[in-house]
């Protein structure tokens, strides 16, 4: 393994088991009872259900090199296997095939209880860590105001962490993993988890680990955050590693990939994306006149319209979607609960379609895509998909310019002499 290299991956795979009966037996003597006893069940009772279990790789043939100081954005659908390649770097998850080189202590942000004892304070959940991360007592006195400072959780730092809000939990997570300093830091999603002003702070302190020479793996649905954060990017699909190189030419392709020339999608209600609180049916771009269009112009008004199934209100619940160029920017984000509480659309349990009107004149040209958004505000998202439909923007014919202009909105704005 190279000096320059931190991190070296070939071959990886990992094999999961879905569904049959895979319990264990108590000794050798019950595991030739039941094989002996098997078939005599199976004339007994020819109708009962045979267990049957289907092998799914979740990684396969992975190769990966990271060098030190490298930030690296690892991207792809929910489903793709970015999550069980962090489990194996980070040694929670043993793979099946292939081998891992690691040069240097790892420190690593996953799902939200990943790394915490739940009985334990805060204080003393800071203090687990570092051991874990092998540092002596003083190395974690000294980063201890540090990380406080940063989680701003103070008030509850004698408090069991199994009574921190979802907020707070990743708080101190984050500050935990980024202070304790590790030579390769490893987050997942869960950034997406609190308020912005919080999430804008985490990449500003991965950028400064970056900066301080020590590596980042940084998977996000945040394609505006894996390009300003990383140089280089990974694509994960169906386990397998599909595209790498420059991340904003990675981002780039991958969105383009996902959303295709399509205007329009809609998924069967329970195969959509979702979980037991919400589930998205339909996402759509219509054109002026009401008609599903994968081209709109900028003298006329067009609608975002989603579908969705809310199996559980909540007040917080919240719908909406991010805009975003061909590079992966986000040009907007828009929510049904963006304007006074009495102006909200009506949301209810059962089958709901909301529209969001896009004024004329708003973007640029381009090609722009639409990322739904499902979520219980500020504490957790139901629903943070990449790009799944498309549309181009052209410049109506009746312009008064003519001549390309830069940035991604051109309003016509108002001009008088003073």
């Amino acid at each position: 393994m190279s000096t320059d290299c931190a991190l070296r991956v070939r071959g990886l795979g990992k094999l999961y088991h879905i569904g049959g009966s895979r319990a264990r037996t108590g000794n050798i003597r019950e595991a030739m009872s039941k094989t002996v006893m098997r078939p005599i069940e199976r004339i007994r009772n020819p109708g009962a259900a045979t267990h049957t279990s289907e092998d799914l790789w979740a990684l396969r043939g992975v190769d990966l090199d990271v060098e030190h100081g490298e930030a690296l954005g690892i991207i792809g659908r929910n489903g793709a296997g970015k999550t069980t390649l962090l489990k194996i770097l980070s040694h929670i998850t043993e793979p099946t095939e292939g081998r891992v080189e690691i040069r240097g202590r790892v420190g690593s942000l996953l799902e939200v209880g990943t790394g915490f004892h739940p009985e334990l304070t805060g204080r003393e959940n800071i203090q687990l860590n570092g051991a874990i991360l092998g540092m002596t007592r003083a190395e974690i006195k000294g980063k201890f105001d540090d990380i406080v400072e940063f989680s701003e959780i103070g008030r509850f730092l004698d408090t069991p962490v199994k009574r921190y809000s979802t907020g707070m939990y990743v708080r101190l997570a984050f500050s935990v993993a980024a202070h304790l300093e590790p030579e390769i830091l490893i987050v997942d999603e869960v950034l997406a988890v609190g308020d912005v002003g919080f999430q804008k702070k985490c990449l500003g302190k991965m950028e400064d680990v970056s900066g301080e020479g020590r590596t980042v793996l940084f998977v996000s649905h945040n394609m505006t955050a894996v390009r300003s954060l990383c140089r280089t990017a990974v694509q994960i699909e169906a386990g397998r590693v599909t595209d790498k190189g420059e991340a904003g030419a990675v981002v780039a392709r991958y969105l383009a990939e996902q959303a295709g020339d399509a205007a329009s999608i809609r998924w069967e209600p329970s195969k959509g994306p979702g979980d037991s609180q919400a589930r998205l049916v339909a996402v759509e771009v219509l054109d002026s006149t009401g008609e599903v269009a994968n081209m709109v112009t900028t003298d006329r008004p067009f609608e975002i319209r989603m579908e969705f199934d809310l199996f559980r209100s909540d007040p917080a619940f919240c719908v909406g979607f991010d805009l975003a160029t061909s590079d992966g920017t986000v040009v907007l984000r828009s929510l049904q609960t963006d304007k006074a509480r009495e102006e909200w659309p009506q949301v209810v349990e059962g089958r709901n379609v909301l529209s969001c009107s896009v004024p004329p004149g708003l973007l640029n040209e381009g090609r722009y895509f639409v990322m739904p958004r499902l979520s219980i505000h500020a504490r957790r998202w139901i629903v943070h998909t990449d790009s799944v439909v498309s549309f181009l923007v052209h410049r109506d014919t009746e312009s008064p310019y003519t001549l390309d202009r830069p940035g991604t909105i051109a309003p016509t704005l108002d001009w008088q002499s003073l």
